[in-house]
Parts: C-alpha cells; sequence; structure tokens
C-alpha cells in the first residue's frame, strides 16, 4: 500500500512541473468558466493539441478526401465542433441520388461569421436522425452520493491491490473468471460448516454480539482471566474492512471500531448481553443474520485466532456460565426452522455435476476448458413433478391428444410433453402456450396447437372436463380469441394449417350427436321442421324497438349487425359472427382450389350444413356465394365416378368426384330454409337430376360402400321430402309402391315422403277448382301440384298391410325398438290419408266412413288392448322433459353465443328421444284417433279407454304441476314433441266430453293440463294456442264446477269463513249505493258469461294472426302455403305466463302510450266495461277454482294487473260490475297466505317499477278517486311496514293531500292493521313526517282511520322507547316527547301518550291506557321535567 502512495505522488508532482513549463491543467474547484478560459488559452497559443485523429480511408469508398489536415483552421475563439462524415445538408426526401458538390471540402467562412451560429446551422439536420430524445425515469434510483478524496480524481486500485481469494490454478484466468471462482468458493464454503460454525454450535456467546461491530465473534465467560483477555483483544473485524470509507487510515478506522465493540461488550453483564442479543434477532430479518454468519468463514484475518481456539474447544465450553444453555437451546429452536427452511431451498436447487449431464463435456472440445455449469442445467433430467397440496387450482396442461393431464402425473419425456417453460417438470401444454404455439412461424408448431386445441375443444363440448376444471373451456378459448385465431388460420397458405383450422372450427361448432338426434326425429309428427340454431340472448335494445312490428324489427336488427364489429357480432352470435368474415367464401376456395383429403373435405360439409341450420338469412348467404353449390353439387354429388371406390380395401385418399352422404344432407338441410331455396336447388343447381338418379337406384347397386350408399339414399329420400312439403319434385312420383327391402331409416324416409306427396296431393283438387273459377279480382292464383289423388290412393292398403305386420312383433321389445320409427311414420301416414281422403269430392263419404270403421275394430282397437300399449302410457312419465326437467338441461361446455341441443354423448334410454321413448308412437297413435274420431264421431266412444290409462293421467298429473320449463336450444325441439302429445290427448278429451257420459271425472285435470300448456306452448304451435282458446280454455264442459254446485259452495265458505282467520270486510263504494253481491253469484254469472269471455280473448290475440296463419298452414298440411320449415325464433313461449290478465294489460298499455305521447286517448273501446268485467270474472273463476294455475304469477304482479282497472279509464271502477269483481279479487288477494307471499320489494315480471306505478296509483286517487273506499284499499295495500319506506315517504311526503280523501273505514279495511304498525318504524324522516302530519292537521281519524292509527302507534312507540341509540335519534324522540306534552290538541295529545294496542274493534282502531305505566311516567317526567302524579286520570275520549 504505501509504495503504491509513493508512486502515485511522484507522478502527480511530474505532471505539476510539466503544467508549468506549458499549460495549467484544470484543478478541483474550477468551474466551467476557467474551463473556458483554459480553451481560449490554447487557441490563442495555436499550440498543436497532444492528440490526432488520423482516419483511415475506407475501401468501400476509395480514398478519404475530407481529412482533418483539409479542414481549415479555426479562425474564432470559441468552440466549434464539427462532425465528421455528417453533410452539411439535410437528406435529400426523395428516392433519388443526392447531388455532390464540388466544394464539399472547402467550406467559405467570412471574418465576422459568429463559429456558434456557424455550428447551430450545421447542426439543423441532425433532427433528421435524432428525433426525439426520452430520457429514462431515475426517480425510483438509489442516489449514492460519491466519497470526497481530496484528490482531483478517484484513487484508481491497481490490481495488485485486489485480495487474490482463489488460489490460480493451472492455465491464465481473466479478472472476471477469478471473481466468479472467487464468488463460487463463497457460497460452497457458506453451505459446508467452517471452523467458526463449529464453535459456534457448542458455544452460544457469539450470537450475543452487535451486529456492526463482531456478531458472533466473541465467547461470553465468567472468569475473565489473562487468557480470556488475550482471546478479546486479539481478534480482528469479520465485517467491517474499512474499504467504503474511502480514506487511507480505513483499516485503523475499523480497528478502532472494533475494539470500542470489545470494550462496550466487555463492560456489560452476561444478562444484559442475552438481552441484547434476544432483542436484535428479533428486530433483524433472518436471512440477515444467516448472511452475517456466513461471513465469518470467509475472512482470512481472523483464521488463525479460530484455529488456536479450536485447539482447546473442552476447556472453551466449560468457562460458559451453566445459565446460558437454556437460552441457547430456545433460541436454537427459533433459528432451526429458519435452517431447516434454508436446507429445503437448497435441497430445490440440486448442484449441478458432469455426472449429472447425460454428454459428458471434454476439455479437448473448443471453449470447454471452463465448463459453466448453470448454462448446461437444460440437459439434466428434470426433476419430478412436485405434489402441490393447496387448496389453489394448478394450471391445466393437455397431452397432444387433447386429454387433460393429472397434476401429478409423471411421465416419460420420449413423448415430447416436456418444454422448457414455465412448470418445465410438468407434462402437457396449457392452453396460454398452445395460442402461443398458433402463432407461431413454424408450420409444423402452427399446425400441431391447431390440432391440439380443437381436440381439446372436442373433449370438452362431450363433457370430460366438467368434474376436473373449474369454468367453461370452450368460453375461455372464446373470450381469448380462438374464434379469430381459427378464422385467420384458415387464411393460411400451408394446407395443413388450413386442414387444422378447419377441424378445429368443426369441433368448435358441429356436434355429430346433435344431428343424429334431428335425423332421428325427421320422420316424426312434424319433426321436419325444427327450431333455427340462433342464440336466444342477443344483446338487443327493447326500449328503442318496442313500438316497431315485427318487419320493422328485424330490419332494425339487421342494420345494426352490419354496423357492429364482427368480435362484437361474434359475442353473442358465433354463426353470425363468421359470416361477417364470408367464411363461405373461404370454405369454397379450400374445396374447390386447395382439393383438400377426405377428412376436411366431410368438416367442411358438416360446418357449412351448422351454418345452414342457423336461420333462413343465413341459407341465403350460403346460396348466394358464388361457385359454392355448384362445387358441392359437381364434386360430391357427381351421377357417375369411379367404381373402385365400392371394392374392399379401396383407399379413398379424395373425395373429389365422389358421391358423398354428408354433401346431400347439406343440400337437404339449406332446402329446409325456404321454399325459395327449394326451387333454387332443384332447378339452377340441377338436383332434380340428381334426386332421380339416386332415388331410382338401389343402395346395393351404388358403386359405394353399403353404409355409405344407404345414407345417401336415406339422405335424398328425406331431401325429397322436404321438396314435397312445399308442393315442390311431386312430378318425380310414379305412383308405384316402395320397394320392401330397405333399411329402416331409409324405409321412414321413403313413408314420410309418401305422407307429404300426399298431403300435397289432397289440395290439387281444391286448387284446380279454384284456378277455374278465378275471378280478376284475384292476384296470382296458386297453381295445383302434377299429382293427382288417384296416384297416391293405392298406397294406403300396401302401408296399412305393411303396419299390420310390424304390429304383431309389438310384444317382442328389441324387435320393436328397431321398428318402431317406421311404425311411427306408417301410422301418421295413415292420419294424413284419411284426413285428405274425407275431404275428396271424388270419395263417396259413405265408403270412407266404412274405412274407418273397419280400421278401428281390425287394427286401432286390438292394439289398445295389448299389454305392451299399457306399458308405454306407464313410461310417458319416466320419459317427460316436463317431469324430468333434467334430462333436457344444457350440457356442462355450452355457451350461450354457439346453439346446441346438448346431445354430446348421446341421451339416455329414457327420454322423450330416447331409445325407449314412448312419444313418437303414441303421439302418431293419437293423431291418428283424433282424425278418425274428427271424420266419424260415432266411433269416439270407441276410444273412450285411451283416456283411463293408469300412466298417461299419472303423467298428465305430473306435467302440469311441475313447474314452468326453462326455454333453451337444448329444450324447446324436445318440449314441441312432448307438447303434441299433450294437445292431441286434450283434443280427443274435447270430443268426449259432448258424447261420453262418465267423462265428467277426467273434466278437471284435462282443463288443467291445457291451461299450462296455453301458457308453455312455444312459436310455431299457434294454431294449437288457438285450437285450446277456441274449445278447451272456455268450454263449460271442463268447468263441472259451474254445474256441480260450485257458486253454492263459494258462499258457504264465505258463510263459514273457511280458510281465512277473521271476517273478510268488502269496502264500499263512493258512487250510488250497490247491493251485496255474493262471491257465489259473482261466479255464476261469470261462468254464463264463458262464451263472451272467450270472445274477448280471442279478440285481444289478434296480433298473432301472421304467425297463426303460418302455423294453420303447417299444422293442417298445406304444403303450398309454407313458406320454410325453419320454425320462428324462439324467445319464450307464445303467450305470457299472466296471459289471463293480458286484456287489462293491453288496455293500460293503449292509455299510457297515447299520453306518453301528449295525447287524449279519446278511442277506448265501446264496450270498455264489457271488456274489463270479461277479465276481470275470467280471472275470479281461475283463482276460485283453479287456483294453482295462477301460482306461477307472483300476488304482487296480480295486484299491479288489477291497479290498471283503476288507470285505464277515469271513472271506470266506479262502475257497478267492475267494483263488485274487483272487490271480490281483492278478497282474494287479501287472504292470509297472500298477504304472506306478497312482496313488492322484488323485481315484477313485465314491470320496470312498482314504484313509478305507485307513484301513478297516487296522483290517479287524487285525481279521479271520490275517496272511493275499494281504490283506497289499492292505495293502503303497499304501505305496510314490511315494504320499501320509499311508498310510504312518498304519501306522507309528496302526496299529502290524500290523506284527507283517503277514508277506508276500520270496518271495511280487509288487512289486520299489525302488518303496518309491527315492528316499529326506524326511519327517522318518516317518523318526523307521521308527526308532522298529526300535529299540522293533515292527518286526522275523521278523514283517514287507517294511516291514523298507523302514525300514532310508531309516534308513540318511538317518543317511549328508551332503547340506546344514537345521539340524533336521541334527541329527536326527547324533542317529540316534549312538543307532545306541550300540546294544545287535548285528544291528539292523549293519543299519542296514551296509546297501547291496536284494535280494529275499537272506534278509534288502537286501546288507550287509563294510566300511564309507571317505567313511562318516569321517563316523561324527567325529558319533560314536570311533576306529574301517577295517578292522573286520563282524559275523556
Amino acid at each position: 500500500m504505501h509504495s503504491g502512495r509513493d508512486h502515485k505522488t511522484t507522478r502527480v508532482a511530474g505532471l505539476q512541473e510539466q503544467e508549468g513549463r506549458m499549460l495549467s491543467r484544470p484543478k478541483p474547484g474550477e468551474s466551467e468558466a476557467d474551463l473556458l478560459r483554459f480553451q481560449n488559452q490554447f487557441l490563442a497559443a495555436r499550440a498543436s493539441p497532444a492528440v490526432q485523429i488520423v482516419k483511415k480511408a475506407d475501401k468501400r469508398k476509395g480514398k478519404e478526401q475530407n481529412t482533418d489536415a483539409e479542414r481549415p483552421p479555426l479562425q474564432d475563439s470559441k468552440d466549434v465542433v464539427i462532425l465528421d462524415g455528417l453533410p452539411d445538408s439535410l437528406p435529400p426526401l426523395t428516392p433519388a441520388p443526392p447531388k455532390k458538390s464540388k466544394i464539399k471540402s472547402a467550406s467559405v467562412h467570412f471574418e465576422d461569421e459568429d463559429p456558434e451560429e456557424r455550428l447551430e446551422s450545421h447542426d439543423r439536420h441532425i433532427t433528421a436522425v435524432f428525433s426525439k430524445i426520452i430520457e429514462r425515469d431515475t426517480s425510483a434510483v438509489a442516489v449514492t452520493m460519491p466519497v470526497p478524496t481530496g484528490d482531483p480524481f478517484p484513487r484508481p486500485f491497481h490490481r495488485s491491490e485486489i485480495k487474490s481469494e482463489v488460489q490460480l490454478g493451472s492455465g491464465r484466468k481473466s479478472i472476471f473468471a477469478q471473481k466468479m471462482a472467487a464468488k463460487r468458493a463463497a457460497e460452497k464454503a457458506a453451505m459446508t460448516p467452517s471452523a467458526a460454525e463449529c464453535v459456534e454450535v457448542r458455544s452460544p456467546a457469539p450470537d450475543a454480539l452487535d451486529p456492526v461491530g463482531s456478531l458472533g465473534e466473541v465467547p461470553l465467560s465468567s472468569s475473565r482471566d489473562d487468557k480470556d483477555d488475550d482471546f478479546w483483544t486479539s481478534r480482528h473485524p469479520c465485517l467491517i474492512t474499512g474499504e467504503g470509507l474511502g480514506s487511507q487510515k480505513s483499516e485503523q478506522e475499523a480497528q478502532a471500531i472494533h475494539r470500542e465493540n470489545l470494550e462496550k461488550l466487555q463492560s456489560m453483564s452476561e444478562e444484559e448481553i442475552l438481552q441484547e442479543q434476544a432483542r436484535l434477532l428479533a428486530q433483524l430479518d433472518p436471512s440477515l443474520v444467516a448472511f452475517l454468519k456466513s461471513q465469518r468463514g470467509n475472512n482470512e484475518g481472523p483464521k488463525k485466532e479460530l484455529k488456536m481456539e479450536l485447539n482447546r474447544p473442552e476447556e472453551f465450553v466449560e468457562s460458559l456460565p451453566v445459565v446460558q444453555h437454556g437460552v441457547r437451546s430456545s433460541l436454537s429452536m427459533q433459528e432451526s426452522s429458519l435452517e431447516e427452511h434454508e436446507r429445503k431451498e437448497e435441497s430445490m436447487k440440486v448442484e449441478i455435476m458432469d455426472d449429472d449431464l447425460p454428454v459428458k463435456p471434454r476439455k479437448e472440445w473448443i471453449h470447454m476448458d471452463n465448463v459453466e455449469f448453470e448454462k448446461l442445467e437444460w440437459m439434466k433430467d428434470l426433476p419430478s413433478p412436485r405434489q402441490k397440496k393447496t387448496k389453489k387450482g394448478m394450471q391445466a396442461r393437455f397431452s397432444l391428444k387433447g386429454e387433460l393431464i393429472p397434476a401429478d402425473a409423471d411421465l416419460p419425456t420420449h413423448l415430447g410433453l416436456h418444454h422448457h417453460g414455465e412448470e418445465a417438470e410438468r407434462a402437457g401444454y396449457s392452453l396460454q402456450e398452445l395460442f402461443h404455439l398458433s402463432r407461431s412461424q413454424v408450420t409444423q408448431q402452427r399446425t400441431l396447437a391447431l390440432q391440439v386445441l380443437g381436440r381439446i375443444v372436442h373433449r370438452a363440448r362431450a363433457g370430460e372436463f366438467a368434474s376436473s376444471l373449474k369454468g367453461s373451456v370452450v368460453r375461455l378459448l372464446l373470450d381469448a380469441g380462438f374464434l379469430f385465431l381459427l378464422r385467420f388460420s384458415l387464411d393460411d397458405a400451408v394446407e395443413n394449417v388450413m386442414a387444422a383450422s378447419v377441424g378445429a372450427l368443426h369441433a368448435l361448432l358441429v356436434s355429430l350427436d346433435d344431428e343424429k338426434y334431428l335425423d332421428w326425429t325427421f320422420s316424426w309428427y312434424q319433426g321436419m321442421a325444427a327450431f333455427p340454431f340462433v342464440p336466444n340472448n342477443e344483446e338487443e335494445e327493447e326500449e328503442e324497438e318496442e313500438e316497431l312490428n315485427g318487419t320493422e324489427k328485424s330490419q332494425n336488427k339487421k342494420l345494426k349487425d352490419e354496423n357492429k364489429p364482427d368480435p362484437d357480432v361474434a359475442r353473442y352470435d358465433v354463426v353470425k359472427g363468421l359470416l361477417k368474415t364470408r367464411i363461405q367464401h373461404r370454405l369454397r376456395y379450400i374445396l374447390e382450389v386447395v382439393r383438400p383429403v377426405a377428412s376436411v373435405v366431410l368438416d367442411i360439409l358438416h360446418i357449412l350444413t351448422h351454418i345452414a341450420r342457423h336461420s333462413s338469412e343465413a341459407c341465403s348467404q350460403l346460396l348466394d356465394c358464388p361457385r359454392l353449390i355448384e362445387t358441392i353439387v359437381r364434386e360430391f354429388l357427381p351421377t357417375q365416378w369411379d367404381p373402385k371406390v365400392a371394392e374392399p380395401g379401396f383407399l379413398l385418399t379424395s373425395l373429389h368426384g365422389v358421391a358423398c352422404a354428408s354433401a346431400m344432407k347439406f343440400i337437404r338441410v339449406l332446402a329446409s330454409g325456404g321454399r325459395n331455396a327449394t326451387a333454387r336447388l332443384l332447378n339452377k343447381f340441377e338436383m332434380k337430376s340428381r334426386l332421380s338418379r339416386f332415388i331410382a337406384e338401389e343402395p346395393l347397386e351404388v358403386p359405394l360402400p353399403r353404409e355409405e350408399a344407404t345414407r345417401l339414399s336415406t339422405e335424398a329420400f328425406r331431401l325429397w321430402a322436404v321438396a314435397a312439403g312445399y308442393g315442390q319434385a311431386c312430378d318425380l312420383y310414379s305412383g308405384k309402391s316402395p320397394v320392401v327391402e330397405l333399411s329402416v331409416q331409409r324405409a321412414a324416409a321413403v313413408v314420410t315422403l309418401l305422407t307429404h306427396v300426399t298431403q300435397t296431393a289432397a289440395y290439387t283438387a281444391e286448387l284446380q277448382a279454384k284456378l277455374s273459377s278465378n275471378n280478376s279480382e284475384d292476384s296470382e292464383p296458386i297453381p295445383p301440384p302434377p299429382v293427382a289423388w288417384s296416384q297416391v290412393s293405392g298406397l294406403q292398403p300396401f302401408l296399412e298391410t305393411s303396419l299390420k305386420k310390424i304390429l304383431q312383433q309389438l310384444s317382442q321389445t328389441e324387435t320393436w325398438q328397431t321398428l318402431q320409427p317406421l311404425t311411427t311414420t306408417c301410422v301418421i301416414f295413415l292420419g294424413v290419408y284419411y284426413s285428405a281422403y274425407s275431404q275428396q269430392p271424388s270419395v263417396n263419404p259413405v265408403d270412407c266412413l266404412e274405412e274407418l270403421e273397419r280400421l278401428t275394430s281390425e287394427v286401432l282397437q286390438p292394439l289398445l288392448s295389448q299389454p305392451a300399449i299399457d306399458s308405454m302410457w306407464d313410461l310417458l312419465r319416466p320419459c317427460s322433459a316436463l317431469c324430468n326437467p333434467l334430462s333436457c338441461s344444457p350440457a356442462p361446455e355450452s355457451v350461450s353465443s354457439i346453439a346446441s341441443l346438448s346431445c354430446s354423448g348421446g341421451k339416455p334410454p329414457l327420454c322423450v328421444v330416447g331409445s325407449k321413448s314412448p312419444f313418437p308412437f303414441l303421439t302418431a297413435l293419437l293423431f291418428l284417433i283424433n282424425n278418425i274420431t274428427h271424420i266419424h264421431k260415432g266411433l269416439t266412444n270407441k276410444y273412450s279407454s285411451v283416456l283411463c290409462f293408469r300412466g298417461l293421467k299419472d303423467y298428465l298429473h305430473q306435467s302440469w304441476q311441475s313447474g314452468p320449463p326453462s326455454v333453451t336450444p337444448s329444450s324447446a325441439w324436445i318440449l314441441r314433441h312432448e307438447y303434441h302429445l299433450q294437445y292431441f290427448v286434450l283434443a280427443l278429451a274435447r270430443r268426449m266430453a259432448g258424447t261420453c257420459p262418465d267423462y265428467t271425472q277426467h273434466a278437471s285435470l284435462h282443463h288443467c293440463v291445457a291451461m299450462a300448456l296455453l301458457s308453455r306452448l312455444l312459436p310455431g304451435s299457434e294454431h294449437l294456442a288457438h285450437e285450446v282458446l277456441l274449445d278447451l280454455a272456455f268450454n263449460p264442459e271442463f268447468l263441472p264446477e259451474g254445474k256441480a254446485g260450485g257458486p253454492e259452495a263459494a258462499d258457504f265458505s264465505d258463510i263459514l269463513h273457511l280458510g281465512t282467520s277473521a271476517k273478510l270486510a268488502q269496502p264500499g263504494s263512493a258512487a250510488a249505493f250497490l247491493p251485496k253481491v255474493t262471491r257465489g253469484a259473482l261466479l255464476r254469472e261469470s261462468y254464463q258469461n264463458l262464451p263472451s269471455i272467450r270472445s274477448c280473448y280471442l279478440s285481444h290475440f289478434v296480433h298473432l294472426q301472421p304467425t297463426l296463419t303460418r302455423s294453420q298452414a303447417s299444422y293442417q298440411g298445406r304444403n303450398y302455403l309454407i313458406q320454410s320449415m325453419l320454425l320462428p325464433e324462439v324467445r319464450g313461449p307464445i303467450l305470457p305466463s299472466d296471459w289471463p290478465f293480458f286484456p287489462l294489460i293491453s288496455l293500460y298499455n293503449k292509455v299510457t302510450n297515447a299520453e306518453t305521447r301528449g295525447a287524449i286517448l279519446n278511442s277506448l273501446p265501446l264496450d270498455l266495461i264489457n271488456t274489463v268485467t270479461w277479465n276481470l270474472q275470467w280471472v275470479l273463476l281461475l283463482e276460485t277454482w283453479r287456483s294453482k294455475i295462477l301460482q306461477s304469477i307472483p300476488t304482487a304482479a296480480k295486484l299491479a294487473r288489477l291497479m290498471c282497472v283503476f288507470l285505464t279509464g277515469s271513472d271506470l271502477f266506479l262502475e257497478a260490475p267492475i267494483h263488485c269483481y274487483t272487490t271480490a279479487l281483492l278478497s282474494v288477494y287479501c287472504q292470509p297466505k297472500a298477504l304472506d307471499s306478497l312482496n313488492l320489494d322484488a323485481p315484477l315480471p313485465g314491470l320496470a317499477s312498482f314504484h313509478d306505478l305507485y307513484i301513478s296509483l297516487l296522483e290517479q286517487f287524487e285525481g279521479v278517486s271520490f275517496g272511493d273506499p275499494l281504490f283506497g284499499v289499492f292505495v293502503l295495500l303497499p304501505l305496510q311496514k314490511r315494504f320499501s319506506v320509499h311508498l310510504r315517504l312518498s304519501v306522507f311526503g309528496e302526496h299529502t293531500n290524500i290523506l284527507r280523501a283517503l277514508g277506508v273505514p276500520l270496518q271495511q279495511f280487509p288487512v289486520p292493521l299489525e302488518r303496518y304498525t309491527s315492528p316499529p318504524e326506524d326511519n327517522l324522516n318518516l317518523l318526523r313526517l307521521y308527526f308532522r302530519t298529526l300535529v299540522t292537521g293533515a292527518l286526522r281519524h275523521t278523514w283517514c282511520p287507517v294511516l291514523y292509527v298507523v302514525a300514532v302507534a310508531h309516534v308513540n312507540s318511538f317518543i317511549f322507547s328508551q332503547e340506546s341509540t344514537t345521539q340524533e335519534t336521541d334527541a329527536a324522540r326527547k324533542s317529540m316527547l316534549r312538543k307532545t306534552w306541550l300540546l294544545v290538541d287535548e285528544n291528539l295529545k292523549k293519543h299519542l301518550l296514551y296509546y297501547r294496542l291496536v284494535n280494529a274493534e275499537s272506534p278509534l282502531g288502537f286501546d288507550l291506557y287509563e294510566q300511564l305505566p309507571p317505567m313511562r311516567l318516569r321517563y316523561l317526567q324527567s325529558v319533560t321535567q314536570k311533576e306529574i302524579t301517577e295517578n292522573a286520570p286520563a282524559l275523556d275520549s
């Protein structure tokens, strides 16, 4: 150290001498002005610089012309900077080469020119290169002040001053390598126990030292002899070296600090040292303590003393006090947990040695003389997966097959499931990693990622992850942009990436199980029609579209969708979002140009089929796509192809040029989109010729594999059936009987075709007659179809014979289940045939009736008597979706933006569409029986046994009592088929009601089923709803109570007060005196007015007429009027659940809409009174005899509907019949059970805000009530204590004027007063309003007795309440009590002070104390500071 410092001093002196001879150099403390002065002196002396820059010539540019020697001398004393290599002018912006200046090397300068200005002008072009300088944020960076040394520059360190901590091995190492080796040696020394740590284990004293000085260095000794003193004073500090002090006496300073620490420790007692030790250990971070301990083994200074002490450990330990062993043991417990934690962390970091590497590095390899093992860590074996027993979920990882890999699975690495990302020891790929791979530039990685994602989606939709993962995988992927990732990948130029994208999109959209069950139900009754695959959660702004009709709504919605971005549309409808991206054009390109392998073609056809099921608009876009349909018809539905395809073992590499059943199915689903689409397919795209080719040839003769040929033929017949359903392609029918040797599904498709051909032929004569007698005013007459009745009349004997043969197998379960689809279609055909047969003008009616009698006696009656049929009725309830709602619940991975039938994995056998379901056959059987009884009324009694089956009665009883089913895409298509069976049972019951004397026992059950069915029927079944309203709901035969003493029973119940705890009071009227009318008389009158009630409701459902016309065409078989096989979109049932109140709601909406526009409505119906009366009569009938039917409607919603009576017309409620029926309904809704279920705070269906409705009611009461008690009861009902306080505040705060007219007598008030007074009011504002209205006289007992009782009860409870409360409330009640005591009105004062309990029988409505209780009296004295005698008599009332 001394030699280095002397050398430096000599060098500085030499420099100063040189400065004396030459120019002076900067010194510490000199400013920038001094530096500029030095620069000017240097320039004035014209001295040569000590350093000269020599720029070598660039070989690429030739010789460099502009050198420092050629530069002009500086003429000015100012500092001028000239940048080399940068031009003096701005670079040109045009791509033309810049012009070279001849005087570039010699610039012209003037004497008076400022060099600084010249420099600024030259530097302007720098901004063209360096645009903007953004400084780094250094606000969070710690600032370390430099240590002042007194020298001009910081003291340099010579390499000889650096301590050599590691012995250099053979060879030469850089300083960096030496430092790294020293660091590794220090870490290794910290891991292995050193000699100092051995001493620490055996002695507690070293921990009792100051950590700033020498923590853990000084042993404690009870006897301080000379030998110990030498040990204390001879040791050097372990932690403090003095290097950071920056001065030359740093080591002396460190020694001085060390000596001070030792002296302080020697002056402290053992107890003080232990206390200080415990305090420091409690304050310091355990990691810091461990670091301080580890530093003792890294210092070379105290090593000799440690070695000396190690030679005498027993003597050292014996000198320690005995008391400290317990303290040391307690501290070691704390430190042992820390050391154990450190050992665990160290065990996790397995040291990498040469033996761990699969490839051993050799020294002869280049740059492997110094092996850095941490960089070779990736080559060693992976650790085993850790068992994370934690409540937090772990990241899901999947195999290349899309399977979920368990978190603890230890899979071999040769499977290719391990990588170098997060959690490298766990096998599999997370969704995030797969998304990352899908955007890779490597084609194989993109392809693999898309394939794995597709497999994951396929397994997720099958429900494999439902019990293992939280949340929905499909929903998570869609939210992350999976749909558009697939769409972008479809545009990839690589065929493998396109194929993987198609496969993943197929897994996302298509469910082959859904298609299987739709094909299964195709031949059922009305099975050809299906709901569109449109999600029912679209974000529609209904408030903007309330006044638009259906056409305007659809147009407005279409315009909004066109203006929305693709992701916004895809968020609620994936198919619509894909169509916005013109996916059909890309799929056409792949099919036509790329011509992929067979599996990709099939996936594309399935995707197109799913898109076609979406809506008629989607079908139109597919048809309008250029060359899409042409390509599919030409390539996949050719009339001729290579017959080698049918050879066994033939490997089909491409589907192009080969007929494909999936292509035929796509065309069939596309034809279901509308009659116009079918006509375009048959004519423009030449599908009629393809149909002729595929239906004329038997599947065995088609050069395809047998199964594929059968499917192709089946789909061809189904396509023909769809076309025949529109009355098209019937000219292909030749009138020949079908071949018997068919598969069941193909035979069912053929019979379905014949059914629709028969329906079409049934109206040929009618259309021909209309065409011949066409008048000039009729526009565009419908031409008759090219098939006559004579062509189909020969089908009935053949199919009836086939049906008889099949029914003989009814007892054999397996055979029957196989043949059931064909049996169902045969029965449906007979029903259609005989219905059309009876309408033909060329048929003798007597022959028709005889045919029906023969069919009944020979086929149907023997069938109904078989035990197998009885067991079918028993299966209705187990298979019902209404009785078992879970059977049609959505799948676990179903998402709202993709419509699905949730059939993944198959349906259970016992469900509506299951293999053991009796619904298709029994529905067809009931359809046939209904048609027979409709034609031949005399055969009705012979089918009376149908309604007596125990299984049918149990099913009907259970189905109507079950709650309303949730309408989803997965449930709507199943419920529709179940509703068909219920409708045919009710239709048969309607015919038996007037002819069978024993039918009365079933009437109530069937009426309940009919009422429940009315509120459940889905769009597309408007015809069934109309028939139920017309013939069943209001039919007196289904209300036997009207004839069997129902009104008398109601009167008797009122007399005996059955079902009530007290007599129900009936409010009077403000109009002329109305005679008291009993409830029985009202029921009797309502029962007699059922025909008028039916007409009233039918007239109010006239807005459904357009949809009713379309539905009638479908159910009546008028094929020439059917526009589409797609049913309307499902948003819910046709009729709302509260449809019995519909006339009242309709009138109210008409009035409020007119008032909203600022108009006064004078066009209310002339029979307004009758309309409202009939509505009230119907509701009274249902509430009395069918109360369970209306249980699904909340009581609050019923009251809100009844309030429309008062809001519709100004004095409508004063009419005698309306007043009587409203009073009767009010008594029903004021029953204790109804009042308990009344909840005005919950949201009500069809009502935005009950509070707004109540405010309208208050305003109407103020204007037109005339103090009517009935109107007053409706105002008082919502003021019960358990309802919102805002309703009471609106009366006592904003509408106090009604308190004078709200004179409902206590004897006529039907609600117990306890519901208003209990529990005590706690709203301070409302209590103040109560007190104010009482004191000011706005609320009086003579004006409003009910609310007077309420206000007095709550004020009395409040002013005498002594419960602990806030200071504000306590001050308010004491102030109110003082004001009450000072009241001038003695009656009010007495009522407020002496109120006791509510008593509706009392004239006041409550009882009074004769004298105050002692507790209240003392409290009154303490508040009022008055002496009141305890026996003060109460004032007379």
